[in-house]
C-alpha cells in the first residue's frame, strides 16, 4: 500500500489539499491508538504502526516537493544520486542567487521579493514535474522520468535557497 492508497487519493501530483486533509483526519480518527486502548496488545501495536504510516503518508503528500519525489520514485524514476544533471547555466544562476542572499538584510524589500520569486519558481517547477509524470506513455516514459529528475534536482536547489533566505 502506498501513501496515496493509505489516504484514499488518486496517484497523481495534482491533489485537492482540502480533500487530502479530510481523508487524513477521518482515517486518523479511526486508526488513532487512543481508540484501541481496550484492544489486545496486537491491536494496539497495529494501531500505532498504522497511525504512524498514515502520518508519514500525509506529511509526504502534503508537501509538493516530497509528493513529487515520492511519485517519481513510485513511477520508477532515477534517484538524485543516479542522475545528478542540472544545466551549468542553472548552477551559475543558483550560485549568484546564493551570493545575493548572503548579502541581504533580513526582512528587506529585496529579501521579500526574492522569497516570493523563488517560491513561485519552486511551485512552477514542481507543477512541471507533475505534468511530466502524469503525461507518460510507454514511448516517452524513460525520457519523461529523466526530465522530471532533472527538474526535481533543480527544485532542490531552489528549495535550499528559500531555506537560506528564510534563515536570515
Amino acid at each position: 500500500m502506498d501513501h496515496f492508497d493509505r489516504l484514499g487519493l488518486p496517484r497523481r501530483f495534482s491533489l485537492d489539499g482540502a480533500a487530502m486533509e479530510r481523508e487524513y483526519l477521518a482515517r486518523s480518527r479511526a486508526l488513532h491508538p487512543d481508540y484501541h486502548q481496550l484492544g489486545s496488545s496486537a491491536e494496539q501495536a497495529a494501531s500505532v504502526e498504522l497511525s504512524a504510516a498514515l502520518n508519514d503518508a500525509y506529511s509526504t503528500l502534503k508537501d509538493e516537493y516530497r509528493r513529487a519525489e515520492y511519485l517519481h520514485k513510485l513511477e520508477g524514476g532515477p534517484s538524485a544520486s543516479e542522475l545528478k544533471d542540472v544545466p551549468p547555466e542553472f548552477l551559475e544562476e543558483m550560485l549568484e542567487l546564493r551570493m545575493e542572499i548572503a548579502g541581504l538584510e533580513p526582512d528587506s524589500a529585496r529579501a521579500q521579493a526574492l522569497e516570493k520569486q523563488l517560491t513561485e519558481r519552486r511551485h512552477a517547477t514542481l507543477a512541471e514535474v507533475g505534468n511530466l509524470l502524469e503525461g507518460m506513455s510507454a514511448e516517452n516514459r524513460a525520457a519523461r522520468l529523466r526530465d522530471a529528475r532533472r527538474l526535481l534536482n533543480g527544485a532542490k536547489y531552489v528549495q535550499n535557497l528559500l531555506r537560506d533566505l528564510r534563515a536570515l
